[in-house]
């Protein structure tokens, strides 16, 4: 297994472009298949550094891992999830995202790789996350996973919704980016770009 060195976080924010969508794939296993250019250009890392790595290489100290299980547990199960997510770049600093999931399967219907797609998240969101993310780490930190994902359940069931819908209420677009991310999602699955994973894949490795 390559080995993977997670940089030092700074804080320093890195501007994303909303007319832009960063696209990542991976395997059942969570290890990178494909990146388009946007993903390199924002995370720093060419191509040949990440096929073949646990997509885990962009996870930031800042995020709770209660949040990783729920999104890892979804996908897996075949749904699709949204999430606001806060990543780190090659250079150490941040970037906040907003993403979302389709999974491709074969012609036996099993799932064999997932596709995420991230767009800039909102300043709202990261807002209306932040202090939430904070102190499930918090827990994290001291009672373990567990007892962070008994909070989060807890701090839902007090507003009377569910993960999905408190994503919903919080990320949901207006209805001219909504249309313009649906676009660009449409347009990536239509492209020449995305194509040949498996060669890719074992050229890196």
């Amino acid at each position: 297994m390559r080995q993977v060195y997670r940089p030092l976080p700074i804080d320093e924010e890195i501007k994303l472009n909303s007319k832009k969508i960063i696209v990542s794939k991976t395997d059942k296993t969570g290890k990178i298949l494909y990146v388009n250019d946007y993903f390199c250009e924002v995370t720093g890392y060419e191509p040949n550094e990440v096929l073949g790595v646990p997509h885990s290489i962009l996870r930031h100290p800042d995020m709770p891992r209660a949040v990783f299980y729920l999104m890892w547990r979804t996908i897996q199960n075949g749904g699709n999830i949204t999430a606001i997510v806060k990543n780190l770049a090659k250079s150490g600093k941040y970037y906040w995202v907003t993403t979302d999931f389709e999974n491709h399967r074969n012609s036996r219907g099993e799932i064999e790789s997932y596709i995420a797609f991230r767009r800039p998240a909102s300043k709202k969101a990261i807002e209306a996350i932040e202090e939430l993310y904070s102190i499930l780490l918090d827990i994290e930190k001291r009672h373990g996973m567990e007892a962070s994902l008994v909070y989060l359940q807890g701090y839902l069931d007090e507003r009377h919704t569910t993960y999905n819908e408190f994503m919903d209420k919080i990320v949901k677009p207006k209805s001219l980016m909504e249309k313009l991310f649906s676009i660009m999602k449409r347009t990536f699955r239509n492209s020449d770009n995305n194509v040949n994973y498996s060669d890719n894949y074992k050229e890196a490795v």
